[in-house]
């Protein structure tokens, strides 16, 4: 699947060996949120993706022909749940965030599953997910859990 955008992207099968590209793209998406939240750790950061890492749930975003983001989707509970979904700031903004969700979503929708996904209270992620039909679920002082239904 590629779009054209301001440049050519695609996703393939992530592999172990992506890990530590993906733990540095998570620091450098989430620092902003994490900074204003009071929650950012260097260390912490990182691990927390390296603990959860799962290549057979994971699509590695590429564009340039380079690692440029990631998004997992994984079976849970009566669905699937939506995680680890970075995209380089450079490239936010352009539709490929849009591409990717929504071709994620279409299969989703033809599986007939709901989707749950979690982002950090005030981040400007949230409004693609609502522009794609996710509701809140629950909130808490740093977590919005969201959910869309097909």
């Amino acid at each position: 699947m590629s779009v054209r955008t301001t440049q050519v992207w695609s996703l393939r099968p992530a592999v172990p060996d992506d890990i530590e590209a993906i733990a540095e793209l998570r620091a450098v998406v989430m620092r902003p949120d994490l900074e204003r939240l009071g929650r950012y750790a260097e260390h912490r950061v990182r691990q927390r993706l390296r603990d959860a890492y799962a290549p057979e749930h994971t699509s590695v975003i590429e564009a340039g022909g380079a690692p440029a983001g990631c998004v997992a989707l994984r079976p849970f509970e009566d669905g699937r749940l939506l995680e680890h979904f970075y995209l380089a700031p450079e490239l936010q903004g352009r539709g490929i965030g849009t591409a990717v969700l929504a071709g994620f979503l279409a299969r989703t929708d033809a599986e007939g599953v709901p989707v749950r996904l979690q982002v950090l209270q005030g981040s400007a992620a949230r409004r693609l997910y609502e522009r794609h039909g996710f509701t809140l679920e629950r909130e808490d002082a740093v977590d919005v859990f969201m959910v869309r239904t097909p």
